[in-house]
């Protein structure tokens, strides 16, 4: 009796710990986090943001997709307007952390690899020792290739306004890192292609916007469409781009006689766009084995 009763006894104690090493053994979802700067306009998050995350979600059907954004200000107005509280990066990565995850993908949704994407990478250097797998994704514009997808992705998308005496013109947000290059470099791969009707300017680097009214103007064209060069149309796009107000893309080029048509559109709305972030995570994914 001694005997099979200490038997069911190491029995129950062997079903508990196989239980709990089963528990354990779980696997958790690996995570594909999707990294943008974000924007407050709350339709085009959506169409732009929204659809690169989701074109993400559908190419990986076994990954979870999470948002974070980089600007701070802009997920404190989106709060205080009372939409959904989003994380920042290192936010985020709290919350993987707390949640158990072991693979982790990192896709940021950047044009390219300026200021917000270093201080992307300082976090993910802080954190990766958190991590059975990380792989990180490459922001858009990365390598030659990708130049000339995009080139041929954005004169696919504006066929309709490339007539003559159009010019195309994108406004890109520029900035002082050296990643500014990239523009130029865009440039150049209109030009070499055989685009010469199309440009390429910044709000805060090079080539400027009086760079880009010179080379108009030498080219003859009467007519610009200018579109934003970033993954949403934001603030900068409706206010800098195609704002009334004095200082506006649209009113500088209006004062040179020539007529304008703004065209809201981020690169994120775009399929082609779409994408390449979809490639360049199947990439990060393929780093992770």
């Amino acid at each position: 009796m001694k005997n099979s009763k200490k038997a069911l006894i190491m029995a129950g104690v062997m079903a508990a710990t196989m239980a709990f090493s089963g528990c354990q053994a779980e696997e958790k979802t690996p995570v594909i986090l999707a990294v943008s700067f974000g924007t407050s306009f709350d339709d085009n998050r959506e169409v732009t943001i929204g659809a690169v995350e989701n074109a993400i979600k559908e190419a990986n059907p076994d990954y979870e997709v999470r948002r974070a954004f980089t600007s701070q200000i802009v997920i404190d107005v989106i709060k205080e307007n009372g939409g959904a509280a989003i994380d920042n990066v290192e936010e985020a990565f709290d919350r993987l952390v707390e949640d158990g995850v072991k693979e982790l993908v990192v896709q940021p949704t950047h044009v390219m690899s300026g200021f917000e994407y270093d201080d992307l990478m300082a976090v993910i250097d802080e954190y990766e020792g958190k991590f059975d797998k990380l792989s990180v994704g490459a922001p858009l514009l990365t390598s030659d290739a990708d130049y000339t997808t995009l080139a041929d992705a954005l004169v696919a998308d504006t066929a309709a306004y490339n007539v003559d005496g159009t010019a195309v013109v994108f406004m890109g947000h520029g900035t002082h890192h050296e990643a500014n290059a990239t523009y130029g470099k865009l440039q150049e791969t209109f030009t070499a292609k055989g685009n010469s009707n199309y440009f390429v300017g910044t709000v805060e680097g090079s080539p400027t916007l009086e760079d880009v009214i010179a080379g108009v103007k030498a080219g003859g064209y009467t007519k610009v469409v200018l579109q934003p060069l970033m993954v949403v149309a934001g603030d900068h796009a409706n206010n800098d781009m195609a704002g009334d107000e004095e200082g506006s893309w649209k009113l500088a080029f209006e004062a040179e006689g020539i007529e304008v048509e703004c065209s809201l559109k981020g690169l994120g709305a775009i399929k082609a766009v779409q994408d390449m972030y979809v490639a360049h995570t199947a990439e990060a994914v393929k780093g992770l084995n």
